[in-house]
């Protein structure tokens, strides 16, 4: 006779011949369900939103306002609230410049990433071909390399080169670094596709590329679609790639915006107000993103 303990929870070896013991961490995860715990986690939440909140009220306050007092004192003064710095902001040609260098950086780095990944996973993960397992484990070495150590060699090959200083150099630094970790998630997630899916699909005269469409797309929505927002999200915010390749035509908003703190320092309404609006397309990309996202998630917490 066996017993059945919960998932996720680990049972003590009942030794008193009472109920199972259940250990400090099982209780803790079966206590994160309770009302209490719900309360006390929306706190910390909201007490993680207060620099959030005061970068986005000091954006909406003027200069004058922002020396003179804290962003929490428009609580009592409401009067404080203007638009003048998004104004200002977006009449900025420089600031529109790198807002648009930033979505050409961005997109294709991400679209060429999981396009390539998702071929490449599938080919590792279903397909035979001679040296599969020796060039997985080669993908699988390069996540060890440190995005650091490249930047002095690629930038001496870039030199060479009319790419140095260009938005293509800045999207192939993204891809290269990114194609590893991306290949050895999605593979792993389509080996776990059930293999009489495949197989009837063959039966059935599919071609590899049909089977890849129709049946391995769907089934891997989800990890495909979390590892696109996690790329985006951080090629989005990349600073360090940018301020070594982008050139001054070329650098996206994170080193515009380094710049400005760089050579002012004391402007808090223009950095608060273009770092708040550099948040909001990621935001938007999370939450449109969410469901496919919380789905890849779950998918692979329960294997």
């Amino acid at each position: 006779m066996t017993t059945q303990t919960e998932p996720g929870t680990a049972a003590a070896p009942d030794l008193a011949g009472g109920a199972p013991r259940r250990s400090v961490a099982s209780r803790v995860v079966a206590r994160l369900g309770s009302g209490a715990a719900q309360v006390l986690l929306i706190v910390i939440g909201l007490f993680w939103l207060v620099p959030t909140l005061g970068l986005l009220v000091s954006s909406l306050r003027s200069p004058q306002d922002n020396s003179a007092s804290g962003w929490w004192t428009v609580l009592t003064e409401p009067s404080q609230i203007t638009l003048e710095n998004y104004a200002g902001l977006l009449d900025n040609e420089d600031f529109v410049a790198s807002f648009t260098n930033t979505v050409l950086i961005t997109v294709p780095a991400t679209v060429i990433i999981v396009v390539v990944a998702a071929l490449a996973a599938y080919a590792f993960a279903w397909l035979e071909f001679p040296g599969r397992d020796w060039l997985f484990l080669g993908v699988v070495g390069l996540l060890v390399v440190p995005l650091q150590v490249a930047l002095v060699p690629i930038s001496s090959l870039y030199g060479g080169t009319p790419l140095y200083g260009t938005i293509p150099a800045v999207v192939l630094f993204h891809v290269g670094f990114g194609l590893p970790f991306a290949i050895f998630l999605l593979r792993n997630f389509f080996a776990a596709i059930p293999r009489d899916l495949l197989e009837a699909a063959r039966m059935d005269g599919g071609k590899e590329f049909t089977i890849f469409r129709r049946v391995i797309l769907p089934l891997g929505g989800p990890a495909i679609a979390s590892l696109g927002i996690f790329q985006f999200l951080w090629v989005w915010n990349d600073l360090l790639v940018a301020l070594v390749f982008a050139g001054e035509s070329s650098q996206p908003m994170t080193v515009a915006l380094q710049s400005e703190m760089r050579q002012f320092g004391a402007n808090i309404d223009v950095i608060a107000a273009g770092a708040f609006l550099s948040m909001v397309v990621p935001l938007i990309v999370f939450f449109a993103f969410q469901r496919y996202f919380v789905q890849g998630v779950m998918a692979g917490a329960v294997k």
